[in-house]
């Protein structure tokens, strides 16, 4: 198990992330590294498409990537207006 460290953040950030881990039955600390397990690098969705390309026999060209940039876009703006 690691040290635990703190994570400097305003109070209506912390009062969610309480409300989430309740709502979920874990504590903070759980709930951030849940999260943070979750949320996929640049690397790692790149990685994740050019194996989804291959299994789908789809040759990963720019115009491709750019497609799944855009879809992405689209996803993190509509979590964006989701929590707001």
């Amino acid at each position: 198990m690691t040290k635990p460290t703190s994570i400097k953040t305003t109070e209506a950030v912390r009062d969610r992330l309480r409300l989430l881990a309740k709502e979920r039955g874990m504590s903070i600390t759980d709930l951030v590294a849940d999260l943070a397990s979750r949320e996929l690098t640049d690397a790692e969705r790149e990685q994740r498409a050019l194996e989804a390309a291959g299994e789908l026999g789809i040759e990963y060209t720019e115009q491709v990537q750019q497609a799944g940039q855009s879809a992405w876009e689209k996803i993190r703006a509509h979590q964006g207006s989701a929590v707001a």
